[in-house]
């Protein structure tokens, strides 16, 4: 690295003096490394690297969405005066050496990287490191709430954000009276209504060169540019944030978003930061355009859900992705790969809607796609990459918490005291695919017997003696001595594991 004396000669001839390193998912010229960004003394370097591209079977939409994103950033960054390098290569250090060897042996920032893979290689690299402030709370922060918790309940960290953040409390206590309105934001989806039209997005000569490059025919439905993005929150705003809260947990039929944001892909490639969403609907608010059962529901993703999320993938460390803790070590199903290998209607529509645009709601991911490889004893690691790779919003510190502590309670409880285990009553209740579907949620033997329902029960006799004691579990399991028809099911259990694993249920 070149010392000051030969820095102060580059500053002095108006060349860098500095590389500032942005990955692809720190797009955000007010947070990381660039808010203390000088033009005339930092030299950009992005690094496209074939690891990224070809290292996993990476879904297009997604390959798309991020690479268009950082080359419109490049553009605008360009467009502020920055010297910029976009570089091909085959490894993120490898773009950093080459960077390097155009620009001299220059000290190297970057914000804080978001998985511990990457962050282990620029370390390595001699990368040097600004706190990440693309997030609400530090990793300092979170680990200092963390390192005091008997237990990790994302509910007390919720509460504690709102009260630090000074967001819809007064003198510590929540506005309303009430800190979470989720009794009132659990409706099946409605009959005869009318969703709002989907936003869609323009492509350009930037958005056409990546789809060529990839092969793929992009969809409308996610912006690259910071201007899209803005444009997705305030159609959010004006038409949806106002119905969100009731039918947040609804699966419907007739539409893929219902009265979802879309803004996860934007927030965590920072082409929106957190601080902006949350302004925008507190204002909303404010104003009397949203009650606050919706806003207070938005509020808990992102100021709760999402920061906790990140917290925790730092806090429980990199071996936390391995845990296994059900033993689970079925091979990823036929039908998470394609959408035709099974008959269940809601899952082939949940996955087909993965197909289309690598996206479906928290619900689907939660209660039909990661509820089926929980109850079919799918390995947990298997899972978890297939959902890395395959929706446009996915990160190693979203996926990882998610898939092994809450999805697949691969964890053994330490995120979530129970798993997430429904049958098909629940799914008859929440979505509108069960009536046109070949199987029956209510029954749970024979040959048209809902497979959820069927694999509920099967999933309890299984590991009963592990949620035995488990004081949210305990009732479940003891509703396995009703069943007078355990041994049939079972039976048919296998039936319908062995069906699933030949693609034709």
């Amino acid at each position: 690295m070149q010392g000051l004396e030969a820095l102060a000669n580059l500053a002095a001839a108006g060349k860098p003096t500095r590389l500032l390193y942005i990955a692809h998912d720190h797009l955000n010229f007010d947070h990381g490394v660039l808010k203390t960004a000088d033009p005339n003394t930092d030299a950009l370097v992005l690094v496209e690297s074939q690891r990224m591209i070809a290292g996993r079977p990476w879904h297009k939409e997604r390959l798309f969405f991020l690479l268009s994103s950082a080359r419109h950033f490049v553009a605008e960054a360009e467009a502020r005066g920055f010297t910029v390098r976009y570089i091909q290569a085959p490894t993120t250090i490898d773009g950093l050496k080459a960077a390097r060897a155009e620009f001299g042996d220059l000290p190297i920032q970057c914000a804080e990287p978001s998985s511990f893979r990457q962050y282990q290689h620029l370390k390595d690299f001699g990368v040097e490191f600004v706190e990440n402030d693309l997030f609400l709370t530090t990793r300092r922060l979170f680990d200092l709430w963390a390192q005091k918790q008997k237990s990790f309940v994302m509910e007390n960290f919720y509460r504690a954000q709102r009260v630090r953040l000074g967001i819809l409390v007064n003198n510590g206590e929540p506005e309303g009276g009430r800190w979470n309105y989720d009794a009132e934001n659990r409706l099946p989806p409605p009959k005869n209504y009318t969703w709002p039209a989907y936003l869609t997005h323009e492509r350009d000569a930037i958005d056409a060169a990546v789809a060529a490059q990839l092969g793929h025919e992009p969809t409308d439905a996610w912006a690259t540019t910071r201007v899209g993005a803005q444009r997705q929150l305030a159609n959010f705003i004006d038409h949806h944030l106002a119905g969100f809260g009731p039918y947040e947990d609804a699966v419907a039929a007739d539409n893929w978003a219902l009265h979802h944001s879309l803004l996860s892909p934007y927030l965590n490639n920072g082409l929106l930061h957190a601080s902006e969403v949350v302004a925008a609907v507190v204002d909303a608010y404010r104003a009397g355009r949203a009650p606050i059962e919706s806003v207070e529901a938005f509020l808990r993703q992102v100021i709760g859900w999402r920061e906790y999320i990140n917290g925790m993938y730092w806090f429980l460390g990199e071996d936390y992705r391995n845990l296994n803790r059900l033993n689970a070590d079925r091979k990823l199903l036929p039908l998470f790969n394609d959408s035709s290998k099974t008959q269940m209607n809601c899952v082939r529509s949940v996955v087909a809607d993965v197909e289309a645009r690598a996206w479906t709601h928290h619900i689907p991911r939660l209660m039909i796609l990661s509820n089926l490889a929980l109850v079919t004893g799918t390995n947990p690691q298997q899972f978890l990459d297939w959902m890395r790779e395959q929706f446009i919003d996915a990160a190693e510190w979203v996926m990882v918490p998610n898939i092994i502590g809450m999805a697949t309670h691969a964890d053994g409880g330490l995120l979530m005291t129970k798993p997430y285990a429904a049958g098909g009553a629940y799914l008859s209740r929440m979505t509108q695919h069960c009536k046109s579907c070949v199987y029956d949620p209510k029954k749970r033997v024979g040959t048209d017997a809902c497979p959820f329902t069927t694999l509920y029960w099967d999933f309890l006799e299984r590991h009963k003696d592990t949620f035995v004691k488990n004081h949210r579990m305990s009732q479940q399991v003891f509703g396995l001595k009703r069943l007078s028809d355990l041994p049939e099911l079972q039976e048919r259990a296998q039936e319908v594991l062995a069906g699933l694993d030949a693609g034709t249920i």
